[in-house]
């Protein structure tokens, strides 16, 4: 039984695609907590010791080669800092964060180039742009995402990603250009819809929908180089996450689990790039929100 369990669980590794997610969104379920699978492992692996079973052992070789293989990298250290390095934060602030200027001033500690924020009310905007405009001089806000640059920005512009049967007023999308020493860069910050784990299933038609019409507005982007920062609502193996993750690249380096602040099982907040690398990428210590703030440094070639 322990030798069929450790197969299944490879199988579940190599295979995630293939689970269905016609019914309840399942395979997404899964995508949603996959490293955690080596949790499972390590468990088969104490079972099989306990009984003594070199069948079982054996067994354990695949899915602890199959984990290795899809997260293993995620632990080597990443490459030394360039000089045309962009280093960025992503946090999901929250409508109900207690201390903004705190956040703010947590956040702006890390010394990005680039802040984004998700979750902006009205109350705590003006804490925002006051704690951070002495080191971020720039920012952008539409709706209720923001970005704040030490470059310049220009062009900034609401993305519409909302999906059908959302209530007019939800505006969670934001494009525009920073012009780094560098070169410019065409920046987005998005807030796709929540999901729910119900006994249904996961219930990710909103953000699925919102994904593929922000991949579709970065497909469309006439710059080459592009960054996306943002809570995606979901990890870089979800296939929601699809329209995205085919079109850009990934942090190449670490975990960074980054919901819920005070056991984080999932990065849901991403950093992700067009012809560019995404080296290592960190959580940063809690603030007052429910999420982790995620750091992250850009390599442009």
């Amino acid at each position: 039984m322990l030798a069929v369990l450790a197969v299944l669980t490879a199988g579940l590794l190599v295979f995630h695609r293939a689970v269905p997610n016609s019914v309840g969104h399942v395979g997404s379920l899964l995508e949603a907590f996959l490293p955690w699978l080596g949790v499972v492992v390590v468990a088969l692996l104490g079972l099989a010791l306990l009984r003594r079973s070199a069948l079982a052992l054996v067994a354990l070789l695949l899915p602890v080669a199959a984990w290795t293989y899809l997260f293993g990298g995620l632990f080597l250290p990443g490459a030394e800092p360039g000089p045309r390095d962009l280093v960025v934060v992503q946090h999901n602030v929250s409508d109900e964060n207690a201390d903004p200027a705190g956040t703010a001033r947590a956040l702006a500690g890390a010394e990005p180039d680039l802040i984004a924020l998700e979750e902006l009310v009205p109350s705590a905007l003006p804490v925002y742009e006051k704690t951070l405009a002495p080191d971020y001089p720039y920012h952008a806000v539409r709706g209720t995402v923001g970005l704040w640059s030490r470059h310049p920005l220009t062009d900034a512009r609401r993305l519409d990603i909302k999906p059908q049967g959302i209530a007019e007023g939800w505006h969670r999308g934001l494009r525009t250009t920073v012009h780094t020493p560098h070169g410019a860069i065409a920046a987005y910050v998005a807030h796709l819809p929540s999901v729910r784990v119900r006994a249904s299933g996961l219930a990710s038609s909103w953000r699925d929908e919102s994904a593929g019409l922000l991949g579709a507005a970065i497909a469309a982007e006439k710059r080459d180089r592009v960054v996306l920062l943002g809570d995606l609502n979901g990890t870089v193996d979800d296939r929601g996450l699809a329209p995205l993750t085919s079109r850009m690249n990934v942090a190449e380096r670490g975990f960074a689990f980054s919901f819920p602040a005070g056991f984080p099982l999932a990065r849901i907040d991403q950093v992700m790039a067009r012809s560019a690398t995404v080296g290592h990428i960190r959580a940063l210590p809690a603030t007052g929100s429910d999420h982790l703030p995620v750091a992250a440094r850009i390599a442009w070639g």
